[in-house]
């Protein structure tokens, strides 16, 4: 599409009762970001209320019509998504507006590729628009979903506001409390009238809601606390759990809590399947915010869900038995989606999947989800399954991993909250049931058959360029990445996202290529993380010759003071971290800054001072060490237990106390990191 540009959804597919708009932009650091936010407009073009903003801490409607879905990484970095269900719009709302902005002095000229895209039910993308000209702003309107004779339609808007949030928000009628400035100042390129029919007229700021919060940024280690944003109110308080566990009353240890979800008569694969696929499938039925939240990225209405096992479909000669079935109601239509599971390390059949596309294809149904140990990779599907395009209804296939099963539980009953307690101790025993060793749903475990060779190949020097294997170790260890993503995420409460570096536009096929031949040639396997609320990326590295692991960040030196004053902050603030922490000093150029580790470091902070005179600090590199875990599943001696284990060491001893600001200091202001 073209900037103006409308098109109506039912001339696209037939499958628009429920959409997803994702926003995605790059960056050349692998740092920038901005916040994506909804507003929903009634005819007058302005919000009817606190309840028709949505943003980071308002992120789903009551209604089911609006949920922002998060981050999901792509090739190309990662993509904001939300999931708009078109069927529970109320009737007074004329138009939805999808927006996103950028903190402070941060301008989206400094991103790349700001794009945005619409995707039907069955996940099929309808439409792209790309925002070519919002250099000098701070928040841009990338599109609009809105009404016209019955018919819901997008427009490309591409409107830029230098006021950032505040201005964009007053245009339709919020009232700004915080610091941002209030009015708009629309950008003078994004400004013009939109040459489309269906054009609107401008409209007038009027006082609307109570308050309105700042776009999130990284907090600066070295700022005082802020104080709480601002937000729209909330109708009920959330319920979490608590954060110490209360005081048992068994008698003694040997005693266990009677479980809601045994695991002790668990004996053979196809027990687990059916007990993890029936846990699973009736927690999402009881407990709405669990459901919705699993589904919604697959294109199902907000409605009352139904779950169900050992179903029989008739295929051919011999009825199919998926392991269950999902179907959501909303003004009296269906929403189905078949649900194949597998547990340990069993891996999808081909064949299998390929019945229940043919099945749901001919039925009517809408999905069929996979859901096993493994992680689906953009571009690597799990399972290859042919599509007949000469039939008129359309069938998405989605995958979910365990992991991400658990990581959705643990968010919900540990930061966000559900609405009642009965919800949270259904979703706590759910999360015992995955994390028990008993139940086969533990998440990728398994480096896979071409690790041992590898790595052979690399002691020995005898693996050659070009190596299939190689590429098939890459494959299973962006896999291992994305699942440390998903645990650190779940205990943090923080979006945690690998950072995919890489050319514009760049097949992810190719980037893991290149990887492949890195690791041929240097023995290397390498990935970066990047933590919410954190500044800079934490970098993970694997030397397969040395057996060694090395995560490490980067902080950047302060705008003010001496460096010497430098150092001895970076030291104190460190006092609580590992002896065996390398610090390392990073002087503008090439060459290497003084070192050494915090042991040594502590009575002597002034030895990272570098010794050549006119040497410029830029920042400080903090890395750790460890051994790396030789076997290729996720026993205690294997590697994928190894980095996992060293990310978490290292996020807790090092990352968090950077978080934090001495007391009883004044703190020094600190440069942002550099999108």
């Amino acid at each position: 599409m073209v900037k103006g540009s409308n098109v109506t959804l039912s001339t696209l597919s037939e499958s628009v009762g429920s959409v997803i708009v994702g926003l995605r932009w790059t960056s050349s650091s692998g740092e920038g970001d901005a916040d994506v936010s909804v507003l929903l407009l009634g005819a007058d073009g302005k919000v009817r209320g606190d309840a028709d903003f949505y943003f980071y801490n308002n992120p789903v409607a009551a209604d089911g019509s609006v949920q922002l879905l998060g981050k999901t990484p792509t090739d190309g970095g990662d993509e904001d998504r939300i999931g708009f269900d078109l069927t529970a719009v109320p009737d007074d709302v004329d138009r939805m507006v999808v927006a996103a902005s950028r903190y402070g002095d941060a301008r989206f000229g400094e991103l790349e590729d700001l794009t945005v895209t619409l995707s039907d039910a069955t996940g099929e993308g309808l439409l792209r628009f790309a925002v070519d000209d919002a250099d000098s702003v701070s928040a841009v309107i990338f599109g609009e979903l809105y009404r016209r004779d019955g018919e819901w339609k997008f427009r490309a808007v591409g409107q830029g506001y230098a006021a950032g949030l505040a201005g964009l928000a007053t245009d339709f009628g919020v009232d700004i409390e915080d610091d941002a400035p209030s009015g708009s100042a629309l950008d003078d390129k994004a400004d013009d009238e939109l040459p489309t029919a269906d054009a609107e007229p401008a409209v007038e700021a009027v006082p609307g809601l109570d308050a309105v919060p700042s776009p999130r940024r990284p907090r600066d280690e070295t700022e005082p606390p802020p104080r709480p944003a601002a937000r729209p109110r909330t109708a009920k308080r959330k319920i979490t759990l608590p954060k110490t566990a209360a005081k048992s009353l068994a008698e003694n240890e040997s005693w266990r809590n009677a479980r809601l979800f045994p695991l002790s008569a668990l004996k053979s694969d196809r027990d687990r399947e059916m007990r993890a696929t029936s846990v699973l499938l009736s927690v999402m039925s009881q407990v709405p915010e669990f459901g919705r939240r699993l589904t919604a990225a697959f294109g199902a209405p907000a409605g009352r869900m139904e779950t169900f096992t050992e179903v029989s479909l008739p295929h051919g000669d011999t009825p199919r038995r998926p392991d269950g079935v999902i179907r959501v109601e909303r003004a009296g239509k269906l929403w189905t989606a078949l649900v194949e599971t597998k547990t340990n390390g069993n891996a999808l059949k081909s064949d299998q999947v390929q019945a229940y596309m043919d099945i749901a294809a001919r039925r009517g149904y809408e999905a069929v989800i996979t859901l096993s140990n493994d992680v689906a990779l953009e571009g690597s599907p799990l399972v290859e399954v042919r599509i007949d395009k000469r039939r008129k209804h359309k069938v998405a296939l989605w995958h979910l991993s365990w992991a991400e099963v658990a990581y959705q539980a643990q968010v919900l009953i540990r930061h966000e909250g559900v609405g009642n307690a009965a919800h949270a101790w259904l979703l706590q025993e759910l999360l015992y049931y995955l994390q028990h060793e008993n139940s086969g749903c533990h998440g990728f475990q398994n480096m896979g058959p071409a690790w041992v060779p590898v790595r052979n190949g690399i002691d020995d020097e005898t693996l050659c360029h070009g190596d299939a294997r190689a590429l098939e170790v890459v494959e299973s260890w962006e896999r291992l990445i994305r699942q440390v993503c998903l645990g650190l995420g779940g205990e943090l409460g923080r979006k945690v996202l690998p950072v995919q570096r890489g050319k514009r536009g760049q097949d992810p096929r190719d980037r893991r290529g290149a990887q492949a031949d890195q690791l041929c040639l240097q023995g290397l396997l390498g990935a970066e993380l990047r933590i919410e609320g954190t500044p800079g990326v934490l970098a993970v590295g694997a030397d397969l010759r040395t057996g060694k692991l090395r995560v490490s960040t980067q902080i950047p030196a302060p705008a003010q003071g001496y460096p010497l004053s430098w150092v001895k902050r970076l030291v104190r603030r460190l006092a609580d971290a590992p002896a065996d922490l390398h610090v390392e000093t990073l002087v503008e150029g090439d060459s290497g800054g003084p070192r050494g580790t915090l042991e040594r470091l502590r009575p002597e902070p002034a030895d990272l001072l570098p010794k050549a005179a006119g040497s410029r600090i830029t920042g400080f590199r903090l890395s750790l060490l460890k051994g790396m875990g030789s076997g290729r599943g996720s026993a205690e001696s294997g590697f994928i237990r190894s980095v996992d284990d060293a990310v978490q060491r290292f996020y807790t001893q090092v990352v968090a106390h950077l978080d934090q600001v001495p007391a009883g200091r004044t703190p020094v202001k600190e440069p942002a990191p550099v999108d």
